[in-house]
Formats: structure tokens, C-alpha cells, sequence
């Protein structure tokens, strides 16, 4: 697990210092591009429905983690803003999941064998 958290903050700093970049160059106006590229049926729209796919399965994954609560659900909401709040998230998750995978991937409630 501690190799997870490693990638985890490895990839949460390369993403940082990305978006930084990419807004100090470019500015705020990924909606515009990303749903452009969406509607242009090409190539690059392409990409951002596989990746806005990935994003709606783990939001799912985290409301469904959190057995469908109202927390779980909002959890899920923002984390269809993608990395930003998946990788915090999964740190997050990964301490609280003190080393038991089970834990990490089913939430404690399902990883205890407790029925819903």
C-alpha cells in the first residue's frame, strides 16, 4: 500500500505542476475545449469520452464504496471533476484502509462482511 500512496503523490505533483502550466499558458477554458472537442467528433473527442467515461465509473465506484449516502453521492459528484479529487480521494482512502485492500476497494462496512 505504501507503494500505492508513493504513485498516488507522484501522480497528484505531476498533475499540479501540468495544470499549472497548461492554465499559466492558456488560461481557464477547459469546458469550452473539452465539450468542442466532444462535438468535433474526432480524435481528441474521442479521448475525452473514454476519459469522461473512466471519471462517471469512479464516481460510481466511490458513491457505490460509500453505500450510496448523501456523502457518498456528493464524494461521487466531485469526483467527476476527474483527477484533482480522485487522487486526494484515494490517498485519503488508502490511510483509512490501514493496508487491507479489501477495505480500500469495498469501503469497511462491505469489507467487514456487515450486511447493508
Amino acid at each position: 500500500m505504501t507503494t500505492l500512496r508513493l504513485l498516488l503523490v507522484l501522480l497528484l505533483a505531476a498533475f499540479g505542476a501540468y495544470t499549472l502550466a497548461v492554465v499559466a499558458n492558456h488560461g481557464i477554458g477547459f469546458p469550452q475545449v473539452f465539450f468542442g472537442d466532444l462535438a468535433a467528433m474526432g480524435w481528441p473527442g474521442q479521448i475525452n469520452l473514454d476519459f469522461l467515461i473512466y471519471v462517471m465509473l469512479a464516481a460510481l465506484w466511490i458513491a457505490w464504496r460509500h453505500d450510496f449516502t448523501a456523502a457518498g453521492i456528493v464524494l461521487g459528484l466531485f469526483a467527476l471533476f476527474g483527477a484533482v479529487v480522485l487522487l486526494p480521494y484515494l490517498l485519503w482512502a488508502t490511510a483509512n484502509a490501514r493496508g487491507d485492500v479489501r477495505v480500500l476497494l469495498l469501503g469497511r462496512r462491505r469489507a467487514s462482511g456487515t450486511p447493508g
